[in-house]
C-alpha cells in the first residue's frame, strides 16, 4: 500500500514537472501569439511562427482555430507545394520544415499563399534591379563631372555598402529560438526600429522610419514624373507642349497604379522595366563608343568640386536605395534562403553597369555633361532613347508607389486598434471606393510636386542625402549593432561603426548643398 501511494505521488510530481516545462516552452514559442490564444506546445509554436505577413484578423483571433481545425482534419494534400518555399517566420538552414510543422501550418500557409502570392528569386531580383538600376543612372555621369575618379570609386563603394546593409537589415528580422533555429520575429523595417527603441520608446523608431520611408518613396515617384516630363519636352522640342503639360500626360497614364493589389503584378512591370533599361544602356553606350576617338581622358581627374560634389554623393547613394523594399521582398519570396545570393548578383551587376555607363558617358561629353545625360545626345537618337526612358519611368513608378501605399495603409488604416482612420478594405479584401480615391490623390500629389519642383538632379541629391543615406547606411548599421551586439565579431562592429560615421557625414553635407542648390535654382528661375 505504501509503495502504491509513493508511486502515485511520484507520478503526480512528474506530471507537474512536465506541465511546468511545457508551459515555459509555450511561453517562449508563444511570444508570437496574441493574448487570448491557448498556450502553444513546441511544435505548435514553431508552426505558428511560420505564418508571417498574414492580415491582422488572422493574427488577432482566427489563426489558432484554423490550425486546430487543420490538425483535426489532418489533410496533408498539397504538402509538396508547401515544401517548395521556405517558412515565412521560421528559416531552417538545414532543410524544409518537418512534417509536424507542415501539418500544423498547412491551412495557415495555404491562406497566406491565396491572399499574397509568393514571388520567385528571379522576381525579387527584377524588383531589386529595377530599384537600383532605375532612371537615376541617368544622373551618374553628372556625378563623375564633379567628382572625377573619386565619383567612380563611390559608385563601387556604395554598391558594396548597400549590399552589406541590405543583408544586415534582413538579419535583424530574425532571432534564434531555444533550439538555435533562426526564427523571423519581425515583419518590416518599422518592427526593427521599434525593437531597438524598446522599452522606453516602443513606437518612436517606427514613426521615424515610417516618415523616412514615405518621404523616400513619394520623392521617388515625384522624380519619375519629373524625368518623364523632362524627357518628353527634350524629345519633341518643336511641339507647343511644356514640361508641365507632359508631366500631366504621364500622370494620366499612371492612374491605373491605384488599382494594384499585390507585389506579383509589380514584379511583371519590373521585368519589362529592366528590359527597357538594357535597351537604353546599349543605345547610349553604342553611341559613346562610336565617338571613342574623341574621349576626353584628360578631363577625368582626382580633384573634386567641393560645392557640388556632396550633391553627387546624394545622387550615387540614391541610385542604390532598395532597403525599404527588402523586408517585404524577402518576406514574400518562395525561398528566402536565396536572398543573399540574389543581393550579391544584383549589386555586382549594378556596380559594373553603372560604372561603365557613367565613365563612358562622361568621357564622351566631358565638361558639357548635363544633369540628364540623354539631353547630350543628337536630336535624332535622343528622341528614340527618350521614348524608351519614358516607358521605363512609367514602368518603374508602380514599385515605389505600391510600397508607399502599403506603408500609409498599415500606419493609418490597418494598425489594429491604434489605427487613426477606419480600414480602407471591405469584406473579402476588396478596397473601398474612398480608399481607391486616396490612392488616386497620392498619384495627383506626385504630379503637383513635379510641376512645382522640376529639378531632377537637385531633387535626387536632396532625397539621397536626407532619407537615402539614413535608410541605407545609418539606420541598418545602428539597428544591427543594437540588436546583434552580443553575437557580432570585432570586424562586424568596425564595419557598422565606419558605415554609420561616413554615412552621417555624407548625409549632412549632401543635404546642405542640395538645399542651397534648390534655393539658387528658385532664386534665379533656373529650369530643367
Amino acid at each position: 500500500m505504501a509503495h502504491l501511494i509513493r508511486h502515485k505521488i511520484g507520478n503526480k510530481l512528474t506530471n507537474a514537472a512536465n506541465t511546468v516545462s511545457n508551459k515555459s516552452q509555450a511561453k517562449v514559442s508563444g511570444v508570437f501569439a496574441r493574448l487570448g490564444f491557448q498556450a502553444a506546445t513546441d511544435e505548435e509554436g514553431l508552426g505558428f511562427v511560420d505564418c508571417d505577413d498574414l492580415d491582422f484578423d488572422y493574427r488577432q483571433g482566427m489563426q489558432m482555430d484554423i490550425m486546430q481545425g487543420d490538425e483535426e482534419g489532418g489533410d496533408m494534400d498539397g504538402g509538396d507545394e508547401l515544401m517548395v518555399g521556405d517558412s515565412h517566420y521560421q528559416r531552417d538552414g538545414t532543410g524544409p520544415p518537418s512534417s509536424s510543422s507542415l501539418k500544423n501550418t498547412g491551412a495557415c500557409n495555404e491562406l497566406a499563399l491565396e491572399d499574397k502570392p509568393k514571388i520567385t528569386t528571379w522576381d525579387a531580383g527584377w524588383n531589386v534591379t529595377n530599384a537600383i538600376q532605375g532612371m537615376f543612372v541617368l544622373g551618374l555621369p553628372y556625378a563623375i563631372l564633379h567628382g572625377g575618379y573619386l565619383g567612380l570609386f563611390l559608385i563601387i563603394f556604395a554598391a558594396v555598402v548597400c549590399c552589406y546593409t541590405g543583408k544586415i537589415l534582413i538579419a535583424c528580422l530574425y532571432e534564434e529560438n531555444e533550439d538555435g533555429i533562426l526564427v523571423r520575429v519581425r515583419d518590416s523595417y518599422v518592427d526593427i526600429a521599434n525593437a531597438c527603441c524598446q522599452p522606453r520608446f516602443p513606437s518612436l523608431g517606427g514613426h521615424i522610419v515610417n516618415v523616412a520611408q514615405i518621404i523616400e518613396l513619394v520623392m521617388t515617384c515625384i522624380l519619375y514624373v519629373v524625368v518623364s516630363g523632362n524627357l518628353m519636352v527634350n524629345s519633341f522640342p518643336n511641339l507647343p507642349v511644356s514640361q508641365k503639360a507632359w508631366s500631366v500626360v504621364a500622370t494620366a497614364a499612371l492612374l491605373p497604379c491605384a488599382f494594384l493589389k499585390s507585389l506579383k503584378a509589380v514584379s511583371k512591370f519590373s521585368l519589362l522595366c529592366t528590359i527597357a533599361h538594357f535597351v537604353i544602356n546599349i543605345l547610349v553606350i553604342a553611341y559613346c563608343l562610336s565617338r571613342a576617338r574623341d574621349w576626353a581622358w584628360d578631363k577625368v581627374k582626382f580633384y573634386i568640386d567641393v560645392k557640388k560634389f556632396p550633391i553627387s554623393i546624394g545622387i550615387i547613394v540614391f541610385s542604390y536605395t532598395s532597403q525599404i523594399f527588402l523586408p517585404s521582398l524577402e518576406g514574400n519570396m518562395q525561398r528566402p534562403k536565396e536572398f543573399h545570393c540574389m543581393m550579391d548578383w544584383t549589386h555586382i551587376g549594378a556596380c559594373v553597369l553603372k560604372g561603365l555607363f557613367a565613365l563612358v558617358a562622361y568621357l564622351t561629353w566631358a565638361d558639357a555633361t548635363k544633369e540628364v545625360i540623354t539631353d547630350n545626345l543628337p536630336s535624332t537618337i535622343r528622341a528614340v532613347v527618350n521614348l524608351f526612358l519614358v516607358a521605363k519611368a512609367l514602368l518603374s513608378y508602380p514599385l515605389p508607389f505600391f510600397a508607399a501605399v502599403e506603408v500609409l495603409e498599415k500606419s493609418f488604416f490597418q494598425d489594429g486598434g491604434r489605427a487613426i482612420f477606419p480600414d480602407c478594405y471591405g469584406p473579402g479584401g476588396r478596397i473601398k471606393s474612398w480608399g481607391l480615391g486616396l490612392r488616386c490623390l497620392l498619384v495627383v500629389f506626385t504630379l503637383i510636386m513635379a510641376i512645382f519642383v522640376p529639378h531632377f538632379a537637385l531633387l535626387m541629391g536632396l532625397t539621397g542625402s536626407l532619407t537615402g543615406a539614413g535608410l541605407c547606411f545609418l539606420l541598418p548599421a545602428l539597428f544591427h549593432l543594437k540588436l546583434m551586439w552580443r553575437k557580432l565579431l570585432w570586424h562586424h562592429v568596425f564595419f557598422d561603426v565606419a558605415i554609420f560615421v561616413i554615412g552621417g557625414i555624407c548625409s549632412i553635407s549632401g543635404f546642405i548643398h542640395s538645399v542651397e542648390g534648390l534655393i539658387e535654382a528658385f532664386k534665379y528661375g533656373v529650369e530643367e
